[in-house]
C-alpha cells in the first residue's frame, strides 16, 4: 500500500471513531432531555463499520448504554471481531 493509500485509510479509521464517539455523546444528551433518540441499530453499524475504538470509548466517558442488553452484547461482540480481525492481518502481514 502507498502513503496516500495508507493516509487515506488511517483518516477514514480516525473519522468513523470520531463521528461514533459523537453519537454516543449526542444520543446521551438526547436522552436525558427525553427526545428522539439515535437508534440503536446505527451505533452498532458504525461501530461494526470501524467504530468500535469510538463507541467503547464514547460508552465510558458519556456512561451511556453501559447495561443496555443485548447492545452491549452486541457491541462486545463486534470489538472482539474487530481485535481477531486486526491479529490476524497483523500476522498476515508478518508473514
Amino acid at each position: 500500500m502507498s502513503v496516500p493509500e495508507t493516509t487515506l485509510l488511517l483518516s477514514a479509521f480516525a473519522l468513523i471513531n470520531l463521528w461514533t464517539f459523537m453519537l454516543f455523546g449526542f444520543d446521551k444528551l438526547r436522552a436525558e432531555a427525553g427526545h428522539w433518540r439515535i437508534a440503536e441499530s446505527t451505533l452498532l453499524g458504525l461501530a461494526f463499520m470501524g467504530g468500535s475504538i469510538g463507541a467503547m470509548l464514547g460508552r465510558r466517558m458519556f456512561r451511556h448504554k453501559t447495561r443496555k442488553q443485548p447492545f452491549s452484547s452486541q457491541l462486545d461482540g463486534i470489538v472482539w471481531l474487530h481485535m481477531i480481525a486486526a491479529g490476524l492481518a497483523g500476522g498476515w502481514m508478518l508473514a
